[in-house]
């Protein structure tokens, strides 16, 4: 039985994306996230998740995925699979992936405008089983429910910045 969702976001995520609006079947994606640099807005909890129940951030400081294959689905949708490493553990995951556009947005730099600058923004989504990976930590509660449960809803926003 499930009550809640316990919605988190990670703060230091970096990239690269290879994209070509007119192949975006030959995209790539490779992204790390440091693990530690997790936030839920509780703070006990928020260290409960770094420890070894669940992140192990001491042991793997950090969250990679690393592309294989894109496909086109529709105009703007892809899914693109790729592997997703988390706890030293490495399973293939896909993502259902929309591309959102490009735009030209102003671009400062110690006071000075260095821009603009290209960017293209995207959304994907993901649901794996946290089993998978190693994160089995869990307690039950009252009336056979659990504290955990076995799956996670991943969501990505993404916003590329073309390099020159």
């Amino acid at each position: 039985m499930m009550v809640t969702w316990v919605r988190g976001h990670f703060k230091n995520v970096e990239g690269t994306l290879e994209f070509d609006e007119e192949r975006p079947e030959t995209m790539k994606i490779d992204v790390t996230i440091k693990s530690n640099a997790l936030w839920t807005g509780e703070p006990n909890r928020d260290a409960h998740l770094r420890s070894a129940d669940f992140f192990d951030t001491e042991r793997f400081p950090n969250i990679e995925f690393h592309s294989t294959t894109a496909k086109i689905i529709g105009g703007r949708d892809y899914t693109v699979t790729g592997d997703l490493t988390i706890r030293g553990v490495t399973k293939p995951v896909r993502l259902d992936v929309e591309y959102l556009g490009q735009w030209d947005t102003p671009w400062w730099e110690g006071g000075e405008d260095k821009g603009p600058k290209r960017r293209a923004g995207f959304v994907a989504t993901a649901r794996i089983n946290r089993h998978d990976f190693g994160v089995s930590w869990n307690d039950v509660v009252p009336n056979s429910g659990v504290v955990v449960g076995d799956h996670i809803d991943i969501t990505l926003d993404a916003e590329a910045v073309k390099s020159d």
